[in-house]
């Protein structure tokens, strides 16, 4: 991976089963990213294992924009019972911490565009 545009880096870690903190979501349209297991799994590899230059989140969000990547919310249609809905927030709430990344052309179905 070291030798690697950012992009491919990024497609070949969505494919590998080697990473549990970042995957395609939407149908291969999205990546998702667990925040914090990233920091741990991928940001925090040293020496070799190493995949990106940086280690911090921040720096690794600005590639993402500086590549065409938008931060998108996933909007889930919320039940109408507050049950439910209060049932649906604490799940939400708890998956926070995954981020959620759109580029055209970053899509699982079409390599080619990369």
């Amino acid at each position: 991976l070291p030798f690697l545009r950012f992009p491919q880096k990024l497609w070949k870690m969505l494919e590998s089963s080697q990473f549990q903190s970042i995957w395609w979501s939407e149908g291969g349209k999205c990546v998702a990213i667990n925040k914090d297991l990233f920091k741990e799994e991928v940001l925090g590899r040293e020496g070799p294992q190493r995949v990106f230059s940086t280690q911090k989140m921040k720096s690794f969000v600005r590639q993402l924009n500086l590549y065409g990547f938008i931060k998108i919310q996933r909007d889930d249609p919320r039940s109408a019972s507050l049950p439910e809905f209060l049932a649906e927030e604490a799940a939400f709430s708890a998956h926070n911490q995954i981020l959620y990344y759109y580029n055209p052309c970053f899509n699982r179905a079409h390599p080619r565009l990369l």
